[in-house]
C-alpha cells in the first residue's frame, strides 16, 4: 500500500506506518504506555471510590477494569500492529467511512485534551499546596505549556521519556508506601475492611464503582492503538497482550489498589494533597514526574487524532507538531476554566462514547470481517477507496451513545443509569453486526485497491 506522510516525522498521523518502520519491540512501546498506567489520577479514582463506597467495591471493580480493558486492549493493540494503523485511522475501514471516521477522531482528540486538563490539575493542586505564594493560574499556563516541547519529536522521544522516568518514579513510589507504613493510620481496621456507614459490598455501591471505572476503560483500551502499530512483526502476539494487559494491571490494579491504601489509610481523596502530606517537596516532585509522564501521551494521541480530523473534513495539514501546540494550548484553557469542576459529567458521558466505539470496532474485526466474512478482511484507510460515510460503524455509534446516554441520566432505570457505559458498549457491539448484514458491506469499500498484500489481511 501507498503510505501517507504529513511531514518528515516518524508518526504517520495521516497514513499507516510501513512495514519497514514497524521496528520497535514490545517492551519499549509497553514501557510508553507505562505513562499512562503511573498516572496520579489512578490514586484519586481509588482514594473517592474507597472512601465513598468501601475497599472492597473499589477493589472487585478494579478486577472488573483490568479484565474488560484489558481484553478490549489486547485486540485492539493487534489490529493496529498488524495494519499499522492507529484507532483513527483502523475506523475509516472498520465500519465509518472516512468522514464518519473523522467524527470519532475529533471526539477521541477532546477527550485527551480533557484528561490532559485533569492530570494537570491534579500537578497544579500539589505544587500550590506547598508553594501558596505561586499564583495558580501561573502554574495553569506553564506546566500545560511544558508538555509542548517534551512532545516535540514525536514517539522516538516519548520512548526516551518514559524509560529515563521510569526508575525514577519507582524510587518515589516505594518511598512514598514505606512513609506511609510507619504514619499512624486514621482507620483502626484492615484496609481491605473499611466500609463507610451503611455501606455494603455488592448492590448500588458495587454499581456505581463499575460506572466509574467504565468512564476509563474505553480510553485505556483505545489509546493502545497509538503505539502498538510501531511494533516490530515477530513481536505482533506477545506485544499485543503485554500492551493490552500489563498498563491496565498497573494502573487499575496497581496505582487504583496503591489509592484505596492511601485514601483509607489517610481520609483523603486527593492524592495531590496526601503524596505532599507524606513526601513534602518529594511529594511535589513525585507528582510532577508522574503528571508529565501522562500528559505527553494525552498530547500525543489528541495530536494524532486532530490530525486525522483536520485532513478529512477540510485538507489542512500543517503536521502532527501545529496540533501538538493546538491540543496543549486547549488544556491550558480548560484548566483555567476549571474543568474539574464537572469530572463526573464528562467521565460519564465519555465512557459512553468510547466504550462504544471501542466494542463496535472489536465486533466489526472479530465478527463482521472474520466470522461473517462481510466486507473486506482488512482495514483500508485512503479516502479514494472508501464511502465519506458507512452506516454500519457510524450508525452503531451512534444509536448505542444515544441510548447510554439516555441510560446515564437514570430514564432507563438506577441499574441502566449504574452500568450505561457498558449497556451502549454491547449494543454497539450487536448493531454493528446487524447493521452490516442488512448493508450487505457494500459501504465498506468504495473501489476495492489492488496492491493489497497477505500482510494485510488481519482476520484471514
Amino acid at each position: 500500500m501507498q503510505e501517507n506522510q504529513s511531514s518528515n516525522e516518524d508518526d504517520y498521523s495521516l497514513g499507516r506506518v510501513p512495514r519497514n518502520h514497524r521496528t520497535m519491540g514490545w517492551v519499549s512501546v509497553t514501557n510508553i504506555t507505562f505513562g499512562i498506567a503511573t498516572a496520579i489520577f489512578y490514586f484519586q479514582m481509588g482514594s473517592v471510590m474507597a472512601l465513598q463506597f468501601g475497599a472492597a467495591n473499589a477493589i472487585a471493580s478494579a478486577i472488573y477494569a483490568i479484565v474488560i480493558a484489558g481484553v478490549l486492549g489486547t485486540i485492539i493493540a493487534y489490529l493496529s500492529a498488524k495494519s499499522g494503523m492507529n484507532v483513527n485511522l483502523l475506523s475509516r475501514g472498520g465500519g465509518f467511512g472516512y468522514i464518519g471516521a473523522s467524527l470519532t477522531s475529533l471526539i477521541y482528540a477532546s477527550n485527551f485534551i480533557m484528561y490532559c486538563a485533569f492530570e494537570g490539575l491534579i500537578l497544579v493542586s500539589a505544587i500550590h499546596t506547598f508553594f501558596p505564594a505561586i499564583p495558580e493560574w501561573s502554574l495553569k499556563v506553564f506546566f500545560g505549556a511544558l508538555v509542548i516541547p517534551l512532545n516535540w519529536f514525536g514517539i522516538k522521544q516519548l520512548d526516551k521519556l518514559q524509560k529515563w522516568s521510569l526508575p525514577i518514579f519507582a524510587i518515589f513510589l516505594f518511598t512514598a508506601i514505606g512513609v506511609s507504613i510507619f504514619t499512624p493510620s486514621l482507620y483502626d481496621g484492615s484496609v481491605l475492611s473499611f466500609m463507610p456507614n451503611g455501606v455494603q459490598f455488592g448492590g448500588e455501591a458495587l454499581l456505581l464503582c463499575i460506572a466509574m471505572q467504565n468512564g476509563l476503560i474505553g480510553l485505556t483500551a483505545l489509546l493502545s492503538s497509538d503505539y502498538a502499530r510501531f511494533l516490530k512483526p515477530s513481536d505482533i502476539k506477545k506485544g499485543s497482550v503485554a500492551i493490552g494487559f500489563i498498563p491496565q494491571i498497573f494502573c487499575y490494579g496497581v496505582m487504583g489498589g496503591l489509592g484505596i491504601w492511601f485514601g483509607v489509610r489517610l481520609g483523603e481523596p486527593n492524592p495531590g494533597v496526601y503524596i505532599v502530606m507524606l513526601l513534602g517537596i518529594g511529594g511535589t516532585l513525585f507528582t510532577m514526574l508522574t503528571q508529565l509522564r501522562i500528559n505527553v501521551t494525552n498530547i500525543y494521541s489528541s495530536s494524532l487524532s486532530l490530525s486525522n480530523f483536520f485532513e478529512n473534513i477540510f485538507h489542512f495539514t500543517p503536521g502532527r507538531r501545529f496540533w501538538v501546540v493546538v491540543a496543549g494550548g486547549s488544556a491550558i484553557a480548560l484548566m483555567l476554566g476549571n474543568i474539574v469542576d464537572h469530572l463526573d459529567t464528562v467521565m460519564t458521558f465519555q465512557g459512553v462514547f468510547l466504550f462504544s466505539w471501542a466494542a463496535s470496532l472489536v465486533a466489526d474485526a472479530l465478527v463482521v470481517k472474520k466470522v461473517l466474512k462481510i466486507g473486506p478482511k482488512y482495514f483500508e484507510s485512503r479516502q479514494e477507496y472508501l464511502f465519506k460515510w458507512n452506516p454500519v460503524g457510524v450508525g452503531a455509534l451512534l444509536i448505542s451513545s444515544a441510548l447510554g446516554t439516555v441510560a446515564a441520566l437514570g430514564f432507563m432505570g438506577s441499574f441502566l443509569q449504574s452500568t450505561a457505559a457498558f449497556f451502549s458498549a454491547v449494543l454497539a457491539a450487536i448493531l454493528t453486526i446487524v447493521l452490516a448484514v442488512l448493508t450487505k458491506g457494500k459501504y465498506y469499500l468504495r473501489d476495492k485497491p489492488k496492491d493489497v498484500e497477505e500482510e494485510d489481511m488481519i482476520a484471514s
